[in-house]
Parts: C-alpha cells; structure tokens; sequence
C-alpha cells in the first residue's frame, strides 16, 4: 500500500507542477502581449504628440508673425508708405515717380 500512495503522491505532484508551469507560462504569454500592446499604443501617441507639439509651433510663429503687422499697420508712417506702394496715393504737393 505505502508504494501505491507513494506513486499517486508522485504523480500528483507532476500534475500540479504541469499545471502550476503552464498557468506560468499563459501568465508570461498574456504579460508579453499585453506590453507589446502598450508600446504599440505609446509610440503611436508619442507621433501624434509631435505632430501636435510642431503645429503649435508653426501656430506660434503665425502669431508672432501677425503681431508684428499689426504693430505697423498701427504705425502711421507704414501706412503711409502702403497708401503710396500699393495703391499710389500721394500727398498734396507730392509727385508720384514711376520706375521700372
């Protein structure tokens, strides 16, 4: 009797280290997926990060650059210059010169 409990013991014990290894390794297996996944997902939200972070940029410069032409356009001596440039207005006793 002692060698036929010995050889259920020992067979249990294979079962369970069977069972206990491939719950492990469904463990590790789901682990591995989960994290390539994740790094999937992060290098994609790193890409539309950068793309939003160079159109601030761009939008910042926008700005920068429209401040300025509002700054002269305040001016009245820029104004002036654009009424003769663009439209060929000048002022009383002045002559417009053509060059080409």
């Amino acid at each position: 009797m002692a060698t036929a409990t010995a050889k259920q013991s020992a067979s249990g014990s294979k079962r369970r280290y069977r069972l206990w290894m491939m719950f492990i390794i469904l463990f590790m297996g789901w682990a591995g997926y989960t994290l390539f996944g994740q790094m999937q997902q992060q290098k994609a939200t790193y890409q539309k990060l950068t793309a939003i972070e160079e159109g601030i940029e761009e939008t910042r410069a926008r700005t920068e650059e429209l401040n300025k032409k509002v700054e002269q356009l305040n001016d009245p001596e820029y104004i002036s210059q654009l009424a003769t440039k663009e439209l060929g207005m000048v002022k009383e006793g002045e002559q417009q010169i053509f060059s080409e």
